[in-house]
Formats: structure tokens, C-alpha cells, sequence
């Protein structure tokens, strides 16, 4: 007679510890550093902002307070020698913001702030720099002022000769390239270094041709533009008198 085996107990299934969760990899702190003051008030800070968001630049906000001699100085425009905003990466600094627009078209080529046709790209150079250097009457009586709105403006006549002169470039530029943006689909140097007038504009309900008004609803409702115009209402800063006198 067939012998049966004991059937062996079956030991009780123990439960397969679970790994523990990864550690959350802390961010890789970014090798850029972008120095920049009042987002309400500074012209210059924004452009050299946008030139590093249109280039793909992953840096880190360094703002300056705003009890920082310096930042009132180039808000009203008194600096000698304008050193924000500052770009610093992989161990070099710059400062001027056309220094800063070329060092980017050097360093992130595939973000093109340069146009590839060589006529287009001397054109978008002379217009940036001509924005760097000069429109010094509309720069001083319809100062950059994000949180301001003042319908009626009564506008200089010199301040008006410096709009008449960038709704040229605008118009020239549009036409020639076929839009959106000054030279063509793609954003460049010259759209980064004309949008704080498009703020402007807007601030001080400036009366614009339906075609320069397209150009600046499409610079305003870009999304950098959207962030910085929100960080700017939210900023904590004093207002400053002097801004508020009308030339």
C-alpha cells in the first residue's frame, strides 16, 4: 500500500517590504544669474530679462532692493554708466544690454535673436541699437510705470517726434518681414529691446495705427511679458515721486 506523503505546512506569506520612496533630487542650481531691479519701473531690466527668457537661458533673479542707490539711479535715469541689468555665466559678467543680447546669440545659437539673412540681421542690429542710445525725450516723460494707467496723457511734442520715429521702424519692419514679431515668426533682439515700449504705450494711452497697435497686443500678451507684467503689480516698492511729474 501506497505510502502518502505528510503534506508540509505552508509558512505564512510574509509581505515584501516596499522599497523605500527615492529622495527628491534637490534642483540643479543654474550657472546664470541675471541682476535686475524694479520690474514695475525698470525699462532696462526688462529687457535684458527677456533677452535671456527668448534665448532659453535657465538663470537664477537676483533683484536689487529697493533702497539700492543704484536702482533708484537707473530708474530715473541718473546713472552714468547703467550696469544693471548684469548677466553672469560660467564665470563671465555682462552688463550692457546689447553686450548681453550678443553674448546670448553667441552662446544659445538655436534660439536665433539674430536673423539668419544677413540684411535682416544688420537691420535688427541698427534698430536695437538705436533703442539702446537714443529716444531720450520719451524715455524721460513717460517713464516705465507698470501699475500706472493715465488716459488723456498730454504728450510732448519732442516725446511725440520719438514715437512717430518707432511706429516707422515698426511699420518698415512688419512690412517687410510679414510679422508678427519685427522680423518675422521668430523673436529677436530688436522685439526684446521695443517692448518696454509697448508698456509704455499702453501706460500712457498713447494713440497708435491699427498696425502698431497689433505689434504691441502681440508683444503684451506674449507669455514673458505676462509674467513679468504680474510680478510687477505684485512688487513691493514704493512709488517714486518723480516719476509721477508729467514733462
Amino acid at each position: 500500500m501506497a505510502t502518502t506523503a505528510p503534506t508540509r505546512p505552508r509558512s505564512a506569506k510574509t509581505p515584501t517590504a516596499k522599497a523605500p520612496a527615492p529622495k527628491a533630487k534637490p534642483p540643479v542650481p543654474s550657472d546664470a544669474t541675471l541682476t535686475i531691479t524694479s520690474k514695475n519701473y525698470s525699462s532696462w531690466s526688462l529687457r535684458g530679462w527677456l533677452l535671456a527668457r527668448f534665448a532659453g537661458l535657465d538663470f537664477t533673479e537676483h533683484v536689487l532692493p529697493p533702497d539700492d542707490p543704484s536702482t533708484r539711479a537707473e530708474i530715473l535715469l541718473l546713472s552714468s554708466s547703467i550696469l544693471v541689468p548684469a548677466l553672469t555665466h560660467k564665470g563671465i559678467k555682462v552688463w550692457d544690454t546689447l553686450a548681453i543680447a550678443e553674448y546670448l546669440n553667441e552662446t544659445c545659437p538655436d534660439a536665433h535673436l539674430l536673423p539668419a539673412d544677413p540684411q535682416a540681421r544688420a537691420l535688427c542690429r541698427a534698430i536695437s541699437g538705436e533703442m539702446h542710445s537714443g529716444f531720450s525725450a520719451l524715455r524721460s516723460s513717460l517713464p516705465m510705470n507698470l501699475r500706472g494707467h493715465f488716459p488723456g496723457f498730454k504728450i510732448w511734442s519732442r516725446a511725440q517726434a520719438d514715437i512717430d520715429r518707432i511706429c516707422t521702424i515698426w511699420r518698415d519692419c512688419l512690412d517687410a518681414y510679414g510679422g508678427p514679431f519685427l522680423f518675422g515668426s521668430q523673436r529677436t533682439i530688436a522685439d526684446a529691446m521695443y517692448a518696454p515700449v509697448c508698456t509704455r504705450f499702453t501706460t500712457y494711452d498713447v494713440k497708435l495705427d491699427p498696425v502698431c497697435r497689433a505689434y504691441c497686443n502681440t508683444m503684451l500678451g506674449q507669455p514673458e511679458m505676462k509674467e513679468w507684467i504680474k510680478a510687477a503689480k505684485a512688487e513691493q516698492i514704493d512709488n517714486i515721486d518723480e516719476l509721477d511729474v508729467e514733462f
